[in-house]
């Protein structure tokens, strides 16, 4: 049990890069070095990542976890690979707390909401080459993204991915009289899930930190295709919860710092609950992941059966491609509206582009260009 917490909280150190990395890490430590299991499993535990909501590559460690030592060593795995990231946007939420007021900070801040500018387009441009590749697919991109552009909100959000849902099912489903093996699910997980899901709502009206672990559970349960996507989620559940300020500030950190996205969760916990911040910091990350774990122990025995079933993956294709457009709807707001006011912003986020996409700078070099070009700015113009 320690080695699997040991093995993945030293991974969570230096697990920079986003999911894609992660991925490639842990392929690298448990495939090739510590051989816990084979290519085969490992991709059977990959592609089950993203065909259920939750974050993919957390998931994937989780399902590593759980392959060595049952619900313990899952548990053990998301903790160590989760912690150092944890731990340093609580630091990093705690100084922004005291600093917000001083103008050296706030240079700091515009430079990292211009870097959340590159970021998340390079996310829209990555996933919409991975999840878009036909006329229908396409289309629910664009649809769903002038859909959210129009009538923004979480409603909106639900309408869009199930009609992607539906559309999936009738037309992307594939044409195959294939009769897939009977599969169970674990229903206690699901149970679970489902019940917490329309539960949590009634509840949060008798007290604060059940809303505030409702609203991440709520967000958790619909995040499709990555980390990214629980920027334009959290915007709509939040509201005006937070302020623009804070939710990209704590967006631009989760980039600077190693292991999953999602830990954006505990930055805005801790500024959800003033009055005892870390309770709201732990509440907020808890309840973003747990989702995605209830559903991935509901399927996990059973994955290689419902992966062959031809209708699921229509329904996967259809949302994955919403999901893409539910992106770029946030690129814009409140991503670039809240970053980019001059020639000179447009300018740094050209540079910065040029430098992540095309001489393949490393993130916490990019970190630091925009860190630098916020205060020179700030000095100047």
């Amino acid at each position: 049990m320690f080695i699997v917490f040991k093995t993945f909280f030293l991974l969570g150190w230096i697990s920079f890069g986003g999911p894609a990395a992660h991925i490639g890490y842990f392929r690298n430590t448990f495939v090739e070095k510590l051989k816990w299991l084979d290519d085969q499993e490992y991709a059977q535990i990959v592609a089950l990542s993203q065909f259920i909501p939750g974050p993919g590559s957390s998931q994937v460690g989780f399902a590593i976890g759980y392959k060595k030592h049952g619900l313990m060593g899952a548990c053990l795995a998301f903790i160590g690979f989760t912690l150092p990231s944890v731990l340093l946007m609580l630091i990093l939420a705690v100084l922004s707390s005291q600093l917000t007021d001083t103008s050296i900070f706030q240079q700091i801040i515009h430079g990292l909401k211009l870097l959340a500018v590159v970021v998340v387009a390079d996310a829209c441009w990555g996933m919409y080459k991975s999840f878009c590749k036909d006329t229908i697919t396409v289309g629910l991109c664009f649809f769903t993204a002038i859909a959210l552009w129009l009538v923004s909100g979480i409603l909106s959000q639900i309408m869009v991915l199930v009609i992607a849902a539906l559309i999936g099912l009738k037309y992307l489903s594939e044409n195959t009289n294939h009769l897939t093996e009977k599969s169970n699910i674990s229903t206690i997980p699901f149970i679970v899930f489902v019940g917490l899901l329309f539960g949590l709502p009634l509840l949060g009206e008798y007290s604060t930190s059940i809303k505030v672990f409702s609203d991440f559970y709520q967000a958790g349960s619909l995040v499709f295709g990555g980390g990214h996507v629980v920027l334009p989620l959290l915007q709509n559940i939040l509201g005006e919860q937070v302020t623009q300020d804070t939710f990209l500030t704590g967006y631009a950190a989760a980039q600077a710092v190693p292991g999953p996205m999602f830990t954006f969760a505990t930055y805005l916990g801790f500024h959800l609950l003033p009055s005892t911040p870390l309770v709201g910091a732990l509440l907020a990350t808890l309840a973003v992941f747990l989702p995605g774990f209830l559903l991935l122990l509901t399927v996990l025995n059973n994955w290689h059966k419902l992966a062959n079933h031809p209708k699921l993956s229509g329904i996967v294709a259809g949302v994955n491609a919403s999901v893409v457009g539910l992106l770029f709807s946030a690129l814009y707001n409140p991503v670039f509206a809240n970053a980019v006011f001059n020639t000179v912003d447009i300018a740094l986020v050209g540079a910065g582009w040029y430098l992540f996409k095309h001489l393949k700078v490393s993130i916490m070099w990019l970190v630091a260009f925009f860190i630098v070009s916020g205060l020179v700015v700030g000095l100047f113009v």
